[in-house]
């Protein structure tokens, strides 16, 4: 029997989790209009340019992704078509933007995108519109180079992670000629596109760029008046927590070797091989698997295209993770999941193992990511069990949002002891194989996000409030939305040197993480 939810909303519980979001490409006057509106007055006596000739503006268009259709795991998802997205955008602008040329073409990389650039050259391209697609392949940054004016879009849970970081080294790097927008509403693309108008009009790159950061600006929903439940944390002293991270310990799988490495941020770090964490789901005891998996069905609301027997091996992966913790005397583990499952080295995914432990007190973390590990068991110790949510975020300016998403989610997130939230099991969104989770967070609380860094000793840190969860079928499957606390423009500026990856969790923990970062002596970095 299925259990009933009735704090979260039933569209939700009974969504079809199948369909596709798209996102709606409106043709709209105001788009042009409202840029031309930022532009300076002056340049109506501007003298005239190549570009003020009556000849139509050359925009190419670049498409940073791996291939038109999706044949490897990857942000959005393998199988994913980008064909129709790229013809309705390719439409749209045609249509939207007549006294403009647009050429797309196709980036794989930083040598598809240089040649690109140097045939442009005798074409007299006039600017760049780079849509990140997927997120490692690096083609802006070569389209940057040619001093044009750029914008720089984010194909939102396909090309997020790579845009977020080149997006901060940019700004980073105070770049004169990159605009960039990170809106689900076409509406705020379509109005950074009309910003070439200014170029057009003999205005300078410096005003482009200023232009779209205004209408970005401009676009980003106003902060919401939000009515939070109450959320009490009982913390621990830093010198308690301090001396309860000395006696734990944290298991990182990378490989298939071992060693001693040097602790972080107090705690002792222990590589072991994914042999061994393999031998332990192999010995693992069929019963006991059997019975978790007959609990995983009572109490999820659904289990969508995973089989039982895919179930089996993650409920095996499981126990054998635990009894690995067990032999180490350790509570933390974090692996190498993908590297480890497609080399053959392991043969389940760890992520219901991962949600179980983290649902318990102990931790599992995805990717071998042993800053985020230390940074969940850190606060997860400080806050008496209360878990963190690693994730892969996105920002979402039009809601005035970040999207923390993954495919390995808790839910419990006020600790073992407290409320769970409902869950669906499904594949891993990246390749469409073995178990993941899908947890439907609790909205209307104050949440935490936290990522430490040993050498620099610093914490980095910003707020937000929960208040929706997202059911996009692209990217991970967890996908809570969050309204942050603070300057959401800075928010766009630490990835390059921090990376992706953050760890949210319920509660106001910053009167605690600021008395622990002092009694370490070590730095909180505001993000936001």
């Amino acid at each position: 029997m299925k259990k009933a939810y009735p704090n979260y909303p039933n569209s939700y519980q009974k969504q079809n989790v199948k369909n596709v979001t798209r996102r709606n490409f409106i043709s709209s006057c105001s788009a042009c209009a409202a840029c031309m509106a930022l532009a300076p007055l002056a340049m109506a006596n501007t003298s005239c340019s190549s570009t003020t000739s009556g000849k139509k503006m050359k925009i190419r268009i670049l498409y940073s992704l791996h291939e038109p259709i999706q044949t490897k795991p990857d942000w959005p998802n393998i199988g994913f078509d980008f064909n129709p997205h790229m013809e309705m955008f390719n439409t749209t602008l045609s249509k939207k933007f007549p006294e403009f040329e647009f050429i797309p073409a196709l980036a794989t990389g930083p040598d598809d995108a240089e040649k690109i650039a140097a045939k442009d050259i005798p074409d007299a391209i006039d600017g760049y519109i780079v849509y990140q697609m997927n997120c490692g392949n690096q083609v802006v940054h070569a389209i940057a180079k040619t001093g044009k004016p750029v914008l720089y879009a984010d194909f939102q849970f396909g090309g997020s992670g790579g845009f977020l970081t080149y997006t901060a080294s940019f700004l980073r790097m105070n770049s004169r000629n990159v605009g960039f927008v990170a809106s689900s509403n076409i509406e705020d693309l379509l109005a950074a596109v009309g910003c070439f108008k200014i170029l057009k009009k003999g205005g300078t790159t410096d005003e482009f760029v200023a232009a779209t950061a205004k209408l970005r600006i401009k676009g980003t929903r106003p902060a919401g008046n939000y009515s939070l439940a109450e959320n009490k944390i009982q913390a621990l002293s830093p010198e308690e927590c301090t001396r309860r991270l000395g006696s734990s310990k944290i298991l990182a799988v990378r490989d298939q070797n071992s060693q001693i490495a040097d602790p972080v941020m107090g705690i002792p770090l222990e590589y072991i091989p994914f042999s061994e964490v393999n031998a332990a789901w192999s010995g693992a005891d069929k019963d006991e698997a059997a019975s978790i998996v007959d609990r995983w069905k009572q109490t999820a609301l659904e289990i969508v295209n995973v089989p039982t027997e895919t179930l089996l091996t993650s409920a095996a992966m499981y126990l054998g993770m635990k009894s690995v913790l067990k032999k180490h005397e350790a509570n933390a583990i974090t692996m190498n999941c993908l590297g480890g499952f497609y080399g053959g080295h392991i043969h389940a995914y760890p992520c219901l193992g991962f949600h179980e432990l983290c649902n318990e007190g102990l931790i599992g973390a995805c990717e071998c990511d042993v800053r985020s590990t230390a940074t969940m068991l850190a606060f997860t110790t400080m806050t008496n069990g209360r878990p963190g949510f690693i994730s892969d975020p996105v920002i979402d300016t039009s809601k005035r949002q970040i999207i923390y998403a993954h495919c390995v989610a808790p839910n419990k997130v006020f600790g073992p002891q407290g409320e769970a939230n409902p869950f669906r099991i499904m594949t891993h969104s990246e390749d469409r194989n073995g178990a993941s989770v899908q947890s439907i967070l609790p909205v209307n609380y104050m949440t935490t996000t936290l990522e430490i860094n040993k050498e620099k000793k610093e914490i980095l840190f910003h707020q937000a409030i929960a208040i929706d969860n997202d059911p996009d079928d692209r990217a991970c499957r967890t996908k809570l939305c969050a309204e942050p606390l603070g300057d959401i423009e800075k928010l766009f500026t630490m990835w390059d040197n921090w990376g992706w990856h953050r760890v949210t969790f319920y509660g106001d923990l910053k009167e605690p993480v600021l008395s622990l970062a002092d009694a370490l002596n070590w730095k909180v970095i505001e993000e936001a």
